[in-house]
């Protein structure tokens, strides 16, 4: 069975609808498929009428924006209620925090003659919950600017890059507490990618582990080398963690991401819907396949 916790669709920041994100996972033979849009469970239904009708098992994820310090780290949670107040209040404010900081982007861009309108950057952002520095991104591509994402961050927007507009983001701890109160649980991304390794030691990986419940870590990643996997799968292993594998696919927002490129191991999938269940929250289309696994 092959297992992908962590995709992206463009209700955020992919380029592929729910559906037909679904139906790529089908295309290739990936059983089982999380939805983990950023900052919004809106794509998650269709997404499940989608699995319905192709077959595919999906699990409703988020990936929340959240801080260490001044770093960002990502988490992943899974199963919950998208409907609890204090998790949908906190999502609606990141949201918002990130389309209050577009205009803000756009004028440190036409400074440097780099000329994009917000109504490019709406066009590219048309079944988003909310607009980004990916949609940003892909105004700069279709402008002519530059070639693809990956240039549009490293060029102009990410946060070293010269039209940097910082937003709001979650306390880490914080976040794993909401999404532990919609009764989900919590998984945290690619922890050790870009400047997120410098604050996600060992020791506090145990801390949020004794004080906070966290279930685990994303060990293999497309961005995480394989030393690094070694040293997380160990470090999870001690820790009790539930250790995932995704492609964090993004359609042709990323490059080498596709899904499935990265799986995670059934018995990973089981242990991780044992905890979702002892939290009271959502397998979705997963309960069905429970007895396969």
């Amino acid at each position: 069975m092959r297992i992908d916790l962590h995709t992206h669709s463009n209700v955020s920041d992919g380029t592929d609808s729910p559906t037909a994100l679904v139906r790529r996972a089908q295309e290739l033979g990936v059983n089982v498929v999380a939805l983990c849009d950023h900052d919004t469970f809106d794509g998650i239904g269709e997404a499940e009428e989608a699995g319905r009708r192709f077959g595919v098992a999906v699990l409703p994820g988020i990936e929340i924006s959240t801080h260490v310090g001044q770093r960002e780290v990502h988490l992943l949670g899974y199963g919950a209620d998208p409907w609890s107040r204090p998790l949908r209040s906190a999502l609606t404010a990141l949201r918002a925090s990130r389309t209050e900081r577009v205009p803000q982007m756009l004028a440190k861009l036409a400074q440097l003659g780099v000329g994009v309108s917000l109504a490019d950057v709406e066009k590219q952002a048309v079944h988003a919950s909310s607009v980004g520095r990916p949609h940003i991104a892909d105004a700069l591509v279709a402008a002519g600017f530059v070639t693809n994402r990956d240039e549009a961050f490293a060029r102009y927007l990410d946060e070293s890059a010269p039209a940097f507009v910082p937003r709001r983001s979650l306390d880490l701890g914080e976040a794993i507490d909401l999404v532990h109160a919609a009764h989900g649980a919590c998984i945290i991304a690619h922890p050790w990618i870009r400047a997120s390794r410098e604050v996600l030691s060992p020791q506090l990986f145990a801390e949020l582990a004794s004080e906070h419940g966290l279930e685990g870590i994303e060990v293999d990643h497309p961005d995480q080398d394989q030393e690094t996997r070694a040293m997380l799968f160990d470090l999870g292993g001690r820790l009790g963690f539930v250790r995932t594998g995704s492609s964090d696919y993004h359609g042709t927002g990323k490059t080498d991401h596709d899904i499935g490129c990265e799986t995670s191991r059934p018995s990973a999938l089981r242990e991780l819907a044992r905890r979702i269940r002892d939290r009271g929250g959502s397998l979705g289309g997963v309960e069905q396949i429970m007895p396969r696994l």
